[in-house]
């Protein structure tokens, strides 16, 4: 099936034959659904901490952050295509007429055209794309007045004009200010300085695609030292690429990879999982992750700040006591009847790990090592939002493998929607998942786990794509936050609406979270 050029091109990405065989095998069998047992609900999986509770992590945080190395993950690799999408669907294919016109006037909903034409000057990159209409020797008064759409989206998305089309969404500009307007990139760098500054020192790793690394570089050159002086920190910003070995080979409708016009095989990234390998990279007693474009003004910023350190408290609070334990169950002889039933309850009750029906039957040697087994991983505290009707994977408490059952976070793509059953649990569901992930990474001793053993390898899944008109199948790998860190220890706490403000259409960026009080549109 692959010739010595495809074994090179596979040795040159840095995946193996075996690799390229498992991924075929998951296209022909597909991946199993889970076996959602409930929704993690307040009292039942999700905490709900008091306000004393919430000021003693903080201070818990904030009182260890000089000793701590922390890290702030944000993967930005994504391009802004799917921000303009339909602003895309709408250039390759409006011909002027008549009806197109109507066509789009005819909707004037928050999501649509017209509503990001009307409110074109509301758009903090509107100054910049007015100056370059007018070197063209257009007015962008004029296009508007005259309804030239088609003008406008080229200039604001192709080379012709912004190109934002083709840049990375950290890069957009999101936000307006006095002493200047904003992109993603820069409001995490505030965030950083605000939360995660560490002896003044802030460490922040953006996941980048590779042919934006040059833009990213150059970007954060121009802007980090107005940064570091008025935060007085200074920022160690790294850019991590996802790996080649994370791709995965692309498959026709009959599971025969596809190839490209020069016959070398064609592969596509595997999603946000890959990011697991550059998550596993960094070093750090605590890791922040929030997605890119989940950024607001600063006049809004002091509920993320709060809560940051409300979670990152919390994890340190729970790997205080998994780390006592685990000193404890190392002197196996010293290991009594009631130090066993504590930790059990401890693991049941906050790790909310259920063991398997056989652990009754354990002896004392077996439950030890099952202990050590469930408290020696990689710990996450996930912020979680009431569900307001807004899209996302959401916390459930889950049968894993070894039949015990634990928290995990899950994908509208990793449960049967024919089944009944599992249908009415999701309905049931009061939460979901903003990405709002603080991580420990390292063990009782202080050595780091390796991330990708933690990994829940039958939760990737496949979707049917095109290219060039041709249908295909691609794979991608589990998801970062579900089954990459499947086998992790999870808690779940609710934290405000507030803190979740993305921005995944670009009329996102005309709600009031994302325009000063005196550019609100009325």
């Amino acid at each position: 099936m692959f010739t010595k050029k495809d074994k090179q091109q596979l040795k040159n990405k840095g995946i193996s034959l075996q690799t390229i065989q498992e991924q075929i095998d998951n296209f022909s069998n597909g991946f199993p659904f889970l076996n959602i047992i409930k929704p993690a609900i307040i009292k039942n999986g999700v905490l709900l901490l008091k306000d004393e509770e919430n000021e003693k992590y903080i201070k818990l945080f904030e009182d260890s952050i000089n000793s701590k190395n922390i890290v702030k993950f944000v993967p930005a690799s994504g391009a802004a295509t799917r921000l303009f999408r339909k602003l895309f669907n709408y250039y390759n294919n409006y011909h002027g007429t008549q009806e197109e016109y109507l066509e789009i006037i005819s909707d004037r909903s928050f999501e649509s055209i017209y509503y990001f034409f009307e409110h074109l000057t509301n758009f903090v990159f509107y100054d910049k794309f007015k100056k370059i209409l007018i070197s063209k020797k257009f007015s962008s008064d004029g296009q508007i007045r005259e309804k030239d759409y088609y003008k406008i989206i080229e200039y604001i998305l192709t080379k012709k004009g912004l190109n934002y089309g083709y840049k990375p969404k950290g890069l957009i500009l999101f936000h307006r200010y006095e002493e200047g307007n904003r992109t993603p990139v820069e409001e995490h760098l505030v965030e950083g300085a605000n939360y995660c500054a560490s002896n003044s020192k802030v460490n922040i790793c953006f996941t980048i695609s590779p042919e934006h690394k040059q833009l990213f570089s150059k970007y954060l050159k121009k802007i980090t030292k107005a940064y570091e002086k008025a935060f007085n920190v200074k920022y160690n910003i790294t850019l991590s690429e996802q790996k080649p070995s994370t791709d995965i080979i692309a498959v026709d409708l009959n599971n025969n990879p596809i190839r490209n016009d020069d016959k070398s095989l064609l592969f596509r990234p595997g999603g946000h999982g890959a990011l697991i390998e550059n998550l596993n990279q960094i070093n750090a007693d605590i890791i922040f992750i929030k997605n890119i474009d989940n950024v607001v003004l600063d006049s809004l910023k002091d509920d993320t700040y709060f809560y940051k350190k409300v979670l990152a408290g919390l994890l340190l609070s729970y790997q205080n006591k998994i780390f006592n334990y685990l000193e404890k169950l190392e002197k196996k002889s010293k290991v009594d009847s009631k130090l066993i039933d504590e930790i059990d309850t401890f693991i049941q009750k906050e790790l909310c790990v259920i063991p398997n029906p056989d652990f009754d039957k354990f002896k004392k040697e077996e439950k030890i090592k099952y202990f050590i087994t469930k408290l020696n991983r990689p710990i996450r505290v996930c912020g979680m939002v009431k569900n307001e009707g807004e899209p996302g994977g959401g916390p459930y408490w889950v049968e894993n493998q070894d039949k015990t059952a634990s928290l995990q976070i899950i994908e509208g793509s990793q449960f049967n929607k024919n089944d009944k059953k599992q249908l009415n649990i999701i309905n049931k569901s009061t939460h979901f998942n903003p990405v709002d992930i603080v991580c420990g990474v390292k063990d009782y001793k202080g050595n780091k786990f390796d991330l990708t053993e933690f990994i829940d390898k039958i939760t990737g899944f496949i979707s049917q794509k095109t290219k060039d008109g041709v249908e295909l199948k691609a794979q991608e790998l589990p998801g970062l936050w579900n089954g990459a860190m499947s086998d992790w220890n999870t808690i779940f706490t609710q934290v405000p609406i507030s803190t979740f403000n993305p921005v995944k259409i670009i009329n996102d960026l005309l709600r009031k979270e994302h325009q000063r009080n005196e550019d609100l549109i009325t």
